[in-house]
């Protein structure tokens, strides 16, 4: 063998284990960094949820009227009908949170917060949603508009959401309800807003219920 062959088999004996030490190096740091990305990518949802109405007391409660409402349907942006919580500025744009969602759809939690405070006021006879398969003297129905963070010379929980009555008997719309009202937020988390959208809703289904309640005072069902 001569020479120059024997110099470069040895050169190839020393750069081969080079070689293959960085191939191993570098097959465990693409390791450590796509397991670094896959525990980020797995970070855990938060779901939050309003709280549900207090009932009245039964001594305070006056007799119930001979009225039975339903809750019909609430028409709203396909935003409210998913469980991601919605936040906007000032401006058009709006956007949703990733991991930080209610338990239901918005559209669904409000409605249902508004059956249990009309039907634990004890004021009817019966309340129930359509989708019962009930039957009503009287449908609710309306149309949610906002229900969420929205940042810029404040930050504000907004809700804001029209209803209407209908008579069945007569089908005309007897009464209706524009609500429209920003709470104020007082911490800068997503959990605040939350709060702050809470609070809002039990004062929404308060007016409400006040409202209707003047309605069947001056306008009182046939017994």
């Amino acid at each position: 063998m001569s020479s120059a062959m024997r110099t470069i088999l040895k050169r190839n004996d020393e750069v081969a284990p080079m070689t293959g030490t960085k191939t191993v190096i570098t097959l465990c740091l693409l390791f450590v960094v796509l397991f670094a990305f896959g525990c980020g990518a797995a970070r855990p949802s938060k779901y939050y949820q309003l709280t549900p109405p207090s009932p009245s007391s039964a001594s305070a409660a006056p007799e119930p009227m001979a009225v039975t409402l339903l809750l019909g349907p609430i028409y709203t942006s396909h935003l409210y009908r998913e469980d991601r919580i919605v936040y906007s500025s000032e401006s058009l744009q709006m956007g949703t949170y990733e991991t930080e969602r209610w338990s239901e759809p918005p559209v669904e939690m409000f409605r249902d917060v508004l059956v249990r405070k009309l039907r634990g006021s004890g004021r009817y006879r019966d309340v129930n949603t359509m989708r019962s398969g009930g039957r009503g003297d009287f449908v609710l129905r309306g149309r949610l508009y906002d229900f969420k963070e929205v940042t810029g010379k404040s930050f504000a929980a907004r809700l804001s959401f029209e209803l209407e009555m209908r008579e069945m008997k007569s089908n005309a719309t007897v009464w209706s309800h524009v609500y429209n009202y920003d709470e104020p937020v007082s911490g800068k988390d997503v959990a605040s807003v939350v709060a702050a959208l809470d609070r809002n809703v039990q004062r929404a289904t308060n007016e409400v219920a006040a409202s209707l309640d003047q309605y069947f005072s001056a306008h009182p069902p046939a017994k």
